[in-house]
């Protein structure tokens, strides 16, 4: 009897409106912190009880203290092979207590990590994961993009090797690729020339593999737009703010005409800030451009007449 009284009053609370109590219809609904329950100030009916509580039960007044009272560890990531549910036996040779242990101990835990290191790879698909996913964590760090680019870059070789696309092409040529997909699928501007300067094959072998691996997962990228590049590029030679401002104006200007269409858009970006140099009457170098965007002198000279022709403006020389 007193089950059933209790199930009808959970029905009529979830029937009723939030903030309203079931049995009075006040608005007056309050939150008890001390006993964790919702209770109607105006009739006393406990609407709920006993919340889940997700926090921890202490408080941490620096990052030392948060890491010591943390009762897990890191979260579940796809740049690891294992996806970080692993076992690390520690280096340090010390008990629970922190004291350290005999000598017998700690071959017998050298060992044990030799073993740990071995099983943790138990196949061949396992092993070149691994070796994938550090080479992509190495690019990674050399490039300096952020850490939901090596996640999807992850993700992206995982998918690949799961379809068997690795089979006939490296190691190396399907991370790279995953790598520059992952750029370009988060926005994130680098361009070939960049990723081929931190990889350990060739560019052709990098496109030709970024074009099959795309295709075979039915990854749909937009064009790169050169705009993306402005920012990274003026940064790096030390323009003013209106030069960049400028250089952005050109290309919107510019690609609505299609005048980007079928040309790098790095060598677009870096002609569009030397142009808008020019009309701001700030001296740039072209080499300085070029090799800030890893193109030639000739790309930057014949891309910026083509912008200042395209928009009716005379190139100054």
């Amino acid at each position: 009897m007193t089950q059933s009284i209790i199930d009808h009053t959970r029905s009529e609370v979830q029937e009723s409106e939030p903030g309203l109590c079931p049995d009075c219809e006040t608005d007056t609904v309050i939150h008890d912190p001390d006993r964790g329950e919702r209770v109607c100030g105006e009739c006393g009916l406990v609407l709920t009880e006993d919340p889940i509580d997700y926090g921890p039960e202490w408080r941490a007044f620096n990052a030392q203290e948060h890491d010591e009272l943390s009762r897990v560890g890191a979260p579940l990531t796809q740049s690891m092979h294992d996806r970080g549910l692993t076992t690390t036996i520690d280096w340090r040779n010390k008990d629970a207590n922190g004291h350290s242990m005999s000598a017998d101990k700690h071959g017998q835990l050298h060992r044990l990590r030799v073993w740990q290191e071995r099983i943790r790879t138990k196949n061949a698909g396992e092993r070149n994961l691994k070796y994938a996913l550090s080479e992509i964590d190495r690019m990674v760090s050399a490039l300096g993009v952020p850490k939901p680019v090596k996640e999807t870059a992850s993700v992206i070789y995982r998918r690949a090797l799961e379809q068997d696309l690795i089979r006939g092409r490296s190691i190396e040529g399907v991370a790279t690729s995953a790598l520059y997909t992952a750029c370009r699928k988060e926005g994130i501007p680098r361009s070939l020339e960049e990723v081929t300067s931190v990889s350990r094959v060739d560019q052709r072998e990098i496109g030709r593999t970024y074009r099959y691996i795309a295709d075979e997962l039915d990854i749909n990228l937009e064009p790169t737009n050169p705009r993306q590049f402005v920012p990274r590029f003026c940064s790096e030679l030390d323009v003013s703010k209106e030069v960049e401002t400028r250089a952005v104006e050109i290309i919107d200007q510019t690609t609505d005409l299609g005048l980007h269409s079928g040309k790098s858009p790095t060598g677009f970006a870096a002609a569009a800030i030397y142009a808008a140099g020019l009309l701001c009457d700030e001296t740039i170098p072209q080499r300085a451009v070029a090799d800030t965007a890893q193109t030639t002198v000739v790309t930057v000279r014949n891309r910026y007449r083509e912008q200042l022709d395209a928009i009716d403006q005379s190139p100054v020389t």
